[in-house]
């Protein structure tokens, strides 16, 4: 069985997450790119029961009707997105894993969000919106 941990920036917050990683993707939706403050977001989707916050606490905040995004209160890292019709599913930023080259984003999604100056020239799969 896979294993990650990974964490916020000044170290306040530590998670666990174990199983399978899916829905490896880079986000351009406006949403995203607002909350991280970045072009894209990589993300991935693990089992909520498969996730642990091992120290600290993540504050969070309902950034849209049915969507809660975890954070460090602290130095304000992003760390997860739920959403309240997917409660079994956490998704994770990539970039917050101790080991993000770990796993590999593998399509790109609401690229109709991209921002105009941002070529996608990887050869990924590219989404208007969602992958599904």
């Amino acid at each position: 069985m896979n294993g990650y941990s990974g964490g916020c920036l000044c170290g306040h917050v530590r998670y666990q997450a174990s199983g399978e990683g899916t829905n490896l993707c880079f986000c351009h939706c406006t949403s995203c790119r607002r909350a991280i403050g970045a072009p894209m977001v990589p993300w991935v989707t693990f089992a909520a029961r498969s996730f642990t916050i091992v120290q600290g606490q993540l504050a969070e905040y309902r950034s849209s009707p049915g969507v809660s995004r975890g954070f460090c209160a602290a130095c304000g890292t992003s760390m997860t997105y739920r959403r309240d019709d997917r409660s079994d599913e956490i998704d994770v930023t990539i970039a917050s894993l101790d080991d993000p080259a770990a796993l590999v984003p593998e399509a790109h999604i609401w690229v109709e969000d991209k921002l105009p100056w941002v070529a996608i020239a990887d050869g990924r799969a590219q989404f208007a919106r969602t992958a599904s």
